[in-house]
């Protein structure tokens, strides 16, 4: 397909999407071209046609943003399991995945843990600051050790780590944002004082 005609078929994807022309668009979820894949899932999503069964196909896809679009739209699909993009090879699902789970309202045990995990061990800053907001909006006790570990990391994941211990008290909590109160970076030292307030 050339690629005038491949920019074509996904503007025209995008736009079917608007129109709610479900029938045109499912097709879509097969295409050779990742990007139209990704954007017939966006599609299905905004004229309220994505099933589980749309985003488990996805989420075993070979393209890591049509994985990573499958994440982030998991987040409203709480039947979905995204357990498996929490273990993906690329750090930028991981991070969306780590993102959905916190935007759910309830949580298996097991997907917790995994959280809690890579919030402490994940190699990326960006999956650790991800995992510490998620316990953040969470809010569950057993993340609480985790969140206080990411409040010692780099700068960005102290500052998302600083907020996300608005939901819990006790001594340790209120060290932790004392020891904000004077970092060096200061946007950490800026969440810190929000919750002060």
């Amino acid at each position: 397909m050339a690629d005038q005609e491949l920019l074509s078929l996904r503007r025209t994807v995008v736009a079917l999407g608007h129109k709610g022309d479900e029938h045109t668009v499912r097709p879509m979820l097969q295409h050779d071209d990742s990007v139209i894949r990704e954007l017939a899932l966006g599609a299905l999503y905004r004229m309220g046609a994505l099933n589980d069964s749309d985003l488990a196909q996805a989420i075993s896809d070979n393209n890591l943003l049509v994985r990573r679009r499958a994440a982030e739209l998991g987040a409203h699909y709480p039947t979905v399991d995204l357990g498996s993009l929490l273990h993906d090879d690329e750090p930028v699902v991981v991070e969306m995945a780590v993102w959905a789970y916190g935007e759910r309202l309830e949580l298996a045990d097991d997907i917790l843990d995994s959280i809690i995990a890579l919030t402490t061990e994940h190699d990326d800053p960006l999956v650790r600051e991800a995992g510490a907001a998620a316990l953040g909006a969470i809010g569950d006790e057993r993340g609480v050790s985790a969140i206080l570990a990411a409040c010692s990391d780099k700068p960005a994941v102290r500052r998302r780590a600083v907020l996300a211990l608005a939901p819990f008290s006790g001594p340790e909590v209120d060290a932790a944002i004392d020891t904000a109160l004077t970092d060096r970076d200061w946007q950490v030292r800026q969440s810190a004082e929000d919750l002060r307030r």
